[in-house]
């Protein structure tokens, strides 16, 4: 099985941006589709954006255009690059991996998460 660690979330002004990393341990991340999801309070987990294990990437229509969701196979990590953030992309990011087709729900393992705050 694979461990999951996010970084990277905190408080940025609207308009800014922000780098989120999610380091993979035990296991090789390329061979996963790796996703990450947010979850705002009082909302439901949405899915943001995920990367398969060919390199295929999916984003959500909230992010297409202001975000980029890479895999440095090196470092066993895959980012999600935020531009352009506004107050609603306010949410706890979470990383996920999972084997199998499809991108969708559900993943196998879970990070615990990074919150990311858009101050407007």
């Amino acid at each position: 099985q694979v461990q999951l660690v996010e970084s990277g979330g905190g408080l940025v002004q609207a308009g800014g941006s922000l780098r989120l990393s999610c380091a993979a341990s035990g296991r090789t991340v390329s061979v996963y589709t790796t996703g990450w999801f947010r979850q705002a309070p009082g909302k439901e987990r949405e899915f943001v954006a995920a990367i398969r294990s060919l390199g295929f990437t999916y984003y959500a229509d909230s992010v297409k255009g202001r975000s980029t969701i890479s895999r440095d196979n090196a470092k066993n990590t895959v980012y999600l690059q935020m531009n352009s953030l506004k107050p609603e992309d306010t949410a706890v990011y979470s990383c996920a991996a999972k084997g199998g087709l499809g991108y969708g729900l559900p993943y196998d393992y879970w990070g615990q998460g990074t919150q990311v705050t858009v101050s407007s």
